[in-house]
């Protein structure tokens, strides 16, 4: 099969993949798109973790790591992606459609997750492009609001119309009867654009150097008695991020030893 083929059906999948279906598929720019599968029952994951997915043909599929967008208690699996003309995968992932086949690698992980925190009173969840993808796992989580007073998810993108993603999941989040009631008073979603004119025409970055970030949500900077961070973008972002996080005094925490912020290496977007 060419790399271009339509995804079709799988003979012998991977010992160690599970083979589910597309459920939905959703554009929302020519560079940015969603889609949902069936759920192993046997996947059990923690809200903020991802997988390894790929499409069957060829002798040896491709995969890549996907942020699980769902929460962790959904019956499908939601993934946000990114469409790289000429990617290995992303070429012929952004065609697929409702009824296609998915490989899903069975052992999901990641540095995302509550566990990996230390005890605190505000979460600062930032992100840049298809990096919203565990956030929007965890935001719908029930236990994030349970460790957490304040939830904070930051989204930098290049254009307006990239942030639609982040802002139709917050709005549902808010009418979800599971968790939208405790969800509402405690979560604030932080947009910022870089290439075209908005109200916040910046990075991230910039917002936590200058202040600007802290002023306009009216709280005290980044402190590690009472500020957790969780960070996933782009390499750049999530080194300047990290540095920012460093220089703030909080440590940065993992699985085996819980700290105060955390990032995720692993994303492809």
């Amino acid at each position: 099969m060419s790399d271009t083929a339509a995804p079709g059906a799988i003979a012998a999948p991977p010992v160690d993949c599970h083979v589910e279906r597309v459920t939905l598929v959703e554009h929302y720019t020519d560079r940015l798109f969603r889609f949902r599968t069936t759920r192993p029952a046997s996947l059990r994951f923690r809200s903020g973790e991802f997988v390894m997915i790929g499409l069957p043909g060829g002798e040896r599929p491709v995969f890549r790591a996907y942020s699980i967008a769902s929460p962790s208690w959904d019956d499908e699996l939601e993934f946000f992606s990114i469409k790289v003309p000429g990617g290995p995968l992303t070429e012929r992932l952004q065609r697929i459609a409702e009824g296609d086949e998915i490989l899903i690698k069975k052992k999901p992980t990641g540095t995302l997750v509550l566990d990996a925190l230390a005890p605190g009173k505000r979460l600062y969840m930032l992100s840049t492009g298809t990096g919203i993808a565990p956030f929007a796992s965890l935001i719908r989580d029930p236990e994030t609001y349970e460790k957490f007073d304040e939830v904070i998810l930051t989204q930098t993108c290049r254009r307006v119309a990239e942030l639609a993603y982040g802002e139709n999941t917050v709005r549902a989040l808010v009418e979800d009867p599971l968790v939208g009631e405790i969800a509402a008073p405690r979560l604030t979603f932080y947009t910022t654009v870089t290439r075209e004119p908005y109200a916040r025409t910046f990075r991230i970055t910039e917002a936590i150097e200058t202040g600007r970030l802290f002023a306009d949500l009216g709280v005290k900077p980044l402190d590690p008695e009472t500020d957790r961070v969780m960070i996933c973008g782009s390499i750049e972002m999530t080194k300047d991020c990290r540095a920012l996080c460093t220089a703030a005094g909080l440590e940065e925490g993992s699985n085996a030893k819980p700290a105060h912020f955390v990032v995720e290496r692993a994303f492809v977007g």
